[in-house]
């Protein structure tokens, strides 16, 4: 499977997260060629993927093994390295990469002090340099800095065939492996990119929602009101969203913000009012004053 592809591992030196983003014009990129596990590294395999490469590096990674003798050793075991495309970073930010003679140009990386541009196949050959000098010049949340690697490469012409899927995957710098920040896929899209650029503000709008809901229950409602009011602003094509938003601003003190919330939800998807009527006052303390006020 020949893959003209363009990807990023990185380390971000002020959280210590760990990340992995990818654009291709190939059906579904991301569980082919984005790994990542938490405490111990990322990693992008491309080319004529190999995706063995991802889960094989992270556990050479987790035993300790330094970054370039984890894909040397690697390396040495496939009869078809010519034509791999493989990029690793360890939860130090130690880089290493390497891109197959056979590669189809343009081909290349380009590797920083806790990252790693990659790219085979492209309209031009400037498109590592592009997404190296436009991470390293982003600010911003880490997984914003990835988006704005993958932009670039667009910027530059792509794939020289075009675009249709792209994912990312960020994962926190310790914890169980399966701990992730972020794992969003676009499977097949005409603007893999733009899709996953909303996807990620529609995540950053849901992870409001839920700190709230950790805040609700621990009867900070005055705060709680606040994260799902913010989430609401991020989405605000979301009608789940603004029906807890809704009710927490009622909990809070608001009842007339609260209904006016519940009812926009509501004319969006009735089902919201039958919803309302099932919560118990434990879960919803404001749900009974809400729905005498709407119905």
């Amino acid at each position: 499977m020949r893959h003209g592809t363009y990807s990023i591992v990185a380390r971000d030196p002020a959280t210590g997260e760990l990340g992995v983003a990818v654009q291709s014009h190939w059906f579904s990129v991301g569980p082919l060629c984005a790994w990542a596990r938490a405490g111990v590294g990322a990693v992008a395999t491309q080319s004529v993927v190999e995706p063995a490469y991802g889960p094989n590096a992270l556990d050479r990674l987790a035993d300790k093994i330094p970054a370039a003798q984890a894909l040397g050793e690697l390396l040495a075991a496939d009869p078809l390295a010519k034509v791999r495309q493989v990029a690793l970073v360890d939860a130090h930010g130690h880089v290493s990469t390497h891109t197959g003679g056979d590669c189809i140009a343009h081909a290349g990386h380009v590797a920083g002090d806790t990252f790693s541009c990659q790219a085979n196949m492209m309209a031009a050959e400037t498109v590592p340099d592009a997404m190296a000098s436009a991470f390293a010049a982003a600010t911003g949340l880490f997984q914003d800095r990835l988006l704005a690697a993958l932009e670039a490469a667009e910027g530059q012409g792509g794939d020289v065939r075009g675009r249709q899927s792209a994912a990312m995957i960020v994962v926190p710098p310790e914890g169980e492996p399966w701990r992730r920040t972020v794992d969003l896929r676009v499977e097949d899209s005409p603007e893999p990119l733009v899709e996953l650029k909303r996807l990620l503000t529609l995540q950053r709008a849901y992870d409001l929602a839920g700190a709230g809901d950790e805040l609700l229950a621990a009867g900070r409602t005055e705060e709680a009101g606040e994260l799902y009011d913010r989430a609401a602003k991020l989405a605000p094509e979301s009608d789940e969203l603004l029906f807890w938003a809704g009710l927490a601003r009622a909990q809070a003190g608001d009842l007339d913000a609260g209904v006016a919330a519940v009812r926009r939800a509501a004319e969006v998807n009735p089902n919201w009012l039958t919803l309302l009527s099932r919560l118990s006052p434990e879960f919803a303390p404001a749900g009974e004053s809400v729905r005498q006020q709407i119905t």
